[in-house]
């Protein structure tokens, strides 16, 4: 029976162990795999003889460096779920991050040295071309020793900033070039010379095909150069002779009329049709050979003639242009009226946009068409202006009357009659001023400079003789047209600063000047309310203002609003104060619409709220219905204070600091008004001594004070025995040196304190009756402390602290 007990035993702790073994694999909680894919019975180690877990169909295939290492190396915890799978999380990062994290854009398990780097680099943001490409390293990365590599900037002046400072011919820095490098220079070059630059901006063809750039960029200059033809070629514009360009006003854009052939020719001046005259069209084409034909001074290409090279006669052209205004027998008139060499559209002034009427029609024509026909101008002023800039009555430009003369005068001479239509630009005529307007002489007098532009420049008079009201004496404002319009008699008018004397709000806007002002007098009218309003104050009934010595500035109370309402009393505070709750109630909340006799004590208005409390219920209990002696006016009645608690119970000592609750407890009802009511457990729990065991009164104020419960007295003299009178006052310091029990004070010694012998004390009292060598004995006999009238003085008494 005890060896199968023993057997018994045994599988319980190889089932025991093993479970124990498999619910806390090495392996981690998650781990499923079977133990023998890796281990033998022969232990734990890895058995490599029969290893058969295929690293390579988990996340992370074994290949390279990662295929040779131990395991342990990887998963140092053996807990396979912890393992990393990112380079970092087990290789430092010897680029300190300069490169990323990511390690697999550079290396291979294989190994960590990189054979492909330009393979690499070219599929970065800066791919290697030209002289980068067999570029040591650490010229771009200076840190590559340290194997850092920090990001570069992939601007050519992120690293050639050097260089550009460093150039003599031409000098970058002077001559403002562009920090953009391959503007210029070409990355596949390993040279900056020119044969790198890229000119596609501009191309060098043809007369532009030059191999010597200082040509083009003169002084060292290679920035800002304009592509306009006459940037570069204006000296040759101004040397011109046949024609001169310059005289002849032919346009700057050389393009025009040359190509980029060298030496200006072949040229075409395709313009001439469009901008002066048709001579590869129309009438003219293929009757001339040269420009000499019709520009016979080849000094001037301005000039030209027609009548030398028509069989024109003068007699002829009288007779066939006598109907045509402005007809004058010169190559200038004919080209002014038949501009595109062909009768048909021939120029009639009479039929033009300016037929010539007035004085025009006896003036020369040279006097208007100074510089030729074309181009004349039709504005009055465009001939006229001296005399615009020399009128003085009035001065047209000091007016800045424009000189659109036709507005005002004819083409008759003399300027006159002359009309000033725009006399409302200056001064508009209206009312009573629209009738003088033919009669300019009533207000300029001749004289139409400095003429006054403001009423009172002509009506100081009518201002200054003003009665009602006087405007002088009032300081009513000079700008008449304030309150008048033009209209003769200056009525009506209005008054719209009648709020500098008087503002008109409310009931005010509506009502007729008369009502204010009766029998139209405006002087002296009254700006206070009562002096308008004294009936409707003396009327006045609910409150009476008069009874009730309201003042009579009505403004304190009423706005202008009709019927005196919406109303405030922001004198309140003189008949009761609001303050708290009653700030924000309204005025029927108290008065119900009856402001006389509204009572100003609490309880007047709250009689309901002080009969319905119960908390406590201050009827009951006979608190006064002064409710400010307790309450303020804040809302809900809180907080609130008690000042007559001494009424019902006096605070005194500690109990004067004590917050409400500590007593109350939220309830004031009840509240017992004893010491042991609020103190039955201070008094349960005292040791010192144990006021329960001991049956000491729970009349606590027999021994203690308001103050703290120390120091107390204790009636100990007059109820047990005397030890503040007689042989014991001042012979003890604690009460344990009497009441050697801490637990029961009704144990006591008097053989432990003083120094007495039972041999002395049993010889001293032979003969006593009932004598005994215990404390009781000696308090039964001695209640006093004296043997026979005497206190038997102890050997060595007990001294007081």
């Amino acid at each position: 029976m005890r060896k199968l007990s023993l057997n018994i035993l045994s599988v319980f702790v190889f089932v025991s162990v093993s479970g124990r073994l498999s619910a806390d694999s090495p392996h981690g909680k998650e781990f499923k795999l079977s133990c023998d894919l890796c281990h033998s019975s022969k232990g734990w180690k890895l058995d490599r003889s029969i290893y058969a877990f295929d690293h390579n169909k988990t996340a992370f295939p074994l290949v390279g460096q990662h295929d040779v290492i131990d395991c342990k190396q990887c998963h140092p915890t053996l807990i396979f779920s912890e393992a990393k799978k990112t380079c970092v999380d087990c290789h430092t990062d010897m680029h300190n991050q300069t490169v990323g994290p990511d390690c697999g854009r550079c290396h291979t398990p294989k190994s960590w040295i990189i054979e492909n780097i330009n393979e690499i680099h070219q599929r970065s943001r800066f791919p290697l071309v030209g002289p980068h490409y067999t570029a040591d390293c650490d010229q771009c990365h200076p840190s590559a020793s340290l194997l850092l590599f920090e990001p570069r900037g992939v601007e050519c002046f992120d690293c050639h900033e050097a260089d550009y400072l460093a150039t003599t011919s031409p000098n970058h820095v002077e001559g403002g070039y562009s920090k953009n490098c391959t503007e210029c220079h070409l990355l596949t070059s390993f040279t900056w010379t020119g044969g790198g630059i890229n000119h596609s901006f501009f191309p060098l063809v043809e007369g532009h095909a030059i191999g010597n750039c200082s040509l083009c960029h003169t002084g060292g200059n290679y920035s800002n150069i304009s592509k306009e033809c006459n940037s570069c070629h204006m000296p040759n514009y101004n040397a011109t002779t046949n024609p001169n360009h310059k005289t002849a006003n032919i346009p700057t854009t050389c393009n025009d009329c040359h190509t980029l052939a060298p030496g200006w020719k072949p040229a075409e001046f395709t313009i001439h049709d469009a901008q002066f005259f048709p001579v590869y069209s129309g009438k003219h084409q293929g009757t001339w050979n040269s420009c000499a034909e019709c520009h016979t001074n080849p000094a001037s290409y301005n000039t030209f003639s027609c009548i030398d090279c028509h069989e024109h006669n003068q007699p002829d052209m009288n007779d066939k242009h006598s109907d045509v205004g402005g007809y004058s027998y010169n190559s200038i008139a004919c080209y002014e009226c038949h501009p595109t060499g062909s009768s048909e559209g021939s120029f009639n002034h009479n039929t033009s946009i300016f037929p010539l009427t007035g004085a025009h029609l006896t003036t020369p024509c040279s006097e208007c068409h100074v510089s030729g026909f074309s181009g004349t101008p039709t504005e009055c002023s465009a001939c006229h202006s001296t005399v615009y800039n020399q009128s003085t009555n009035p001065d047209h430009i000091k007016l800045a009357i424009p000189n659109t003369c036709s507005n005002c005068h004819t083409t008759n001479p003399g300027w006159k009659p002359a009309s000033f239509t725009i006399h409302s630009n200056y001064y508009p005529l209206t009312g009573g001023h629209a009738t003088v307007a033919d009669n300019c002489v009533l207000c300029h007098n001749g004289n139409y400079n400095n003429t006054p532009n403001a009423c009172v420049g002509c009506h100081q008079n009518n201002y200054n003789q003003t009665t009602n009201p006087n405007h002088a004496a009032i300081g009513i404002p000079t700008t008449c047209a304030d309150c008048h319009t033009t209209n003769p008699g200056w009525s009506p008018a209005t008054f719209a600063i009648h709020n500098n004397y008087f503002p008109l709000t409310g009931g005010h806007v509506g009502i007729g000047c008369n009502s204010c002002h009766p029998g139209g007098n405006y002087s002296n009218t009254p700006n206070t309310c009562v002096a308008c309003h004294q009936n409707n104050y003396n009327q006045t009934t609910n409150p009476n203002h008069a009874a009730a010595g309201i003042p009579t500035t009505c403004a304190d109370c009423h706005t202008t609003n009709p019927g005196w309402s919406p109303a405030t009393f922001v004198i309140h505070n003189t008949y009761y104060p609001l303050t708290g709750a009653h700030t924000s109630v309204s005025c029927n909340s108290c008065h119900n619409g009856n402001y006389n006799n509204t009572p100003n004590t609490c309880v007047g208005c709250h009689q309901t709220n002080y009969n319905q409390t119960t908390n406590p219920n201050h009827a009951a209990i006979g608190i006064p219905t002064t409710c400010a002696t307790c309450h303020t006016t804040n809302p809900d009645w809180h907080p609130a204070t008690f000042p007559i608690h001494s009424n019902y119970y006096v605070l005194q000592g500690a109990h004067v600091s004590v917050d409400c609750y500590s007593c109350h407890h939220g309830n004031y009802n009840s509240t017992p008004n004893t010491c042991y009511g609020c103190h039955q457990t201070d008094y349960n729990q005292t040791n010192n001594p144990p006021h329960a065991s001991a049956q000491f009164p729970t009349n606590c104020e027999l021994c203690h004070t308001q103050n703290a419960w120390i120091p107390s007295t204790f009636q100990h003299d007059q109820q047990y025995f005397p030890i503040y009178s007689g042989k014991h006052e001042g012979e003890w310091s604690l009460c344990a040196d009497c009441h050697t029990n801490p637990n029961n004070y009704q144990v006591f010694s008097c053989i432990d304190c003083h120094e007495h012998n039972k041999a002395d004390m049993d010889s001293e009292h032979n003969g006593v009756s009932g004598y005994q060598y215990n404390s009781i004995a000696c308090y039964t006999c001695h209640p006093t402390g004296n043997a026979g009238g005497k206190m038997l003085k102890p050997k060595n008494p007990i001294q007081k602290d």
